[in-house]
């Protein structure tokens, strides 16, 4: 049980790994889809032929979703996507609750989402993720803003991504330092309009010390997860 009640209009840090640590996000295909998934679950309509879209992302960089259903999804969305992380055998969220129970419904269908696609493709059974889900709520700007730095710089315990992590594909961070690719689906203002421009934002990420390796940190022995 959760010390907790998730509270609409408060902000969480979301995140889980897969089972045993394994690889569940192998090839673009399988980032595309959960992308898919963390960006228009955030209201309940239902999506059909979403291997369609996943394929035209793979094409296109992009999603074939018209802007009138995005406005749909964003005006009934019951939870804010404001950044976020995909890694190979794990992800990182930071949402607001936006209705009662939102967050649950949404990572219910999120992971549930995944899971079953994954062990169909892949020919697995049991469970993909550990548990549920974790959850930590952001209770200052300070820690909202660590946050943000550490789920962008994620990436960079990927080996050739390491000091490369504004260009990789499946965060938010080249969402808050140039062009939005989500829109009202992702909603970065919370963070970013504590700074005086992206650039300010960028020179933020990069100096923090969030996910810093053990031989760059001031702290000896600080370990992140």
């Amino acid at each position: 049980m959760r010390k907790f009640q998730f509270a609409p209009g408060s902000y969480y840090h979301i995140c889980n790994r897969s089972n045993d640590e394994q690889t569940i996000f192998v090839e673009e295909r399988d980032y595309a889809r959960f992308l898919f998934f963390i960006l228009f679950h955030q209201a309940s309509f239902p999506f059909f032929n979403i291997g369609r879209q996943t394929s035209w992302f793979v094409k296109h960089q992009m999603f074939n979703i018209s802007d009138e259903l995005i406005n749909q999804v964003h005006a009934k969305r019951r939870v804010a996507l404001c950044a976020f992380a995909i890694m190979p055998n794990h992800f990182h969220l930071l949402v607001q609750e936006k209705e009662e129970g939102g967050i649950s419904r949404y990572l219910q269908r999120i992971q549930n989402g995944y899971a079953k696609y994954f062990n169909a493709k892949y020919r697995k059974r049991g469970h993909l993720f550990q548990g549920s889900f974790r959850a930590i709520p952001v209770e200052t700007d300070e820690q909202l803003l660590y946050l943000s730095a550490y789920i962008h710089r994620n990436p960079r315990s990927i080996k050739e991504w390491t000091n490369r992590e504004i260009s990789y594909p499946w965060s938010s961070y080249q969402d808050c330092t140039s062009k939005n690719r989500w829109g009202e689906l992702l909603y970065t203002s919370i963070f970013l309009e504590q700074f005086s421009s992206p650039h300010s934002y960028q020179k933020f990420v990069e100096t923090s010390t969030a996910k810093l390796k053990p031989e760059e940190s001031p702290i000896q022995n600080m370990t992140f997860e």
